[in-house]
């Protein structure tokens, strides 16, 4: 004899397993605002220009609006920070220059 169904908690981790990619699609735009420097934008002005090419019909400038995207990402991928870039300034050892002055 097969075993009951429960689908109630199947739904239920369904439920769960779709706020936890909403959740995730959330935090990797905040994430994208934030690698790109839009979060120093004002609301209104960052609200318009999602707007504006989210309603974008030229595919010309679309397209160059996604060579762009497609180049920052392939920049960010290539490039690793250099170490005094990833190191904050309060431990960054002294110049030689600089501690004999």
């Amino acid at each position: 004899m097969r075993k009951p169904v429960d689908f109630g908690s199947e739904l239920k981790a369904l439920v769960e397993k779709t706020k936890a990619l909403k959740e995730r699609r959330v935090r990797q735009l905040g994430e994208l605002v934030i690698a790109t420097g839009a979060d120093t934008l004002d609301p209104d002005l960052l609200a318009g220009a999602l707007l504006n090419a989210a309603g974008i019909k030229d595919r010309a400038t679309g397209e160059g609006w996604r060579a762009a995207g497609a180049a920052f990402f392939q920049r960010k991928a290539r490039i690793p920070a250099s170490r005094s870039a990833r190191q904050p300034s309060s431990t960054r050892p002294l110049d030689s220059d600089a501690a004999s002055a």
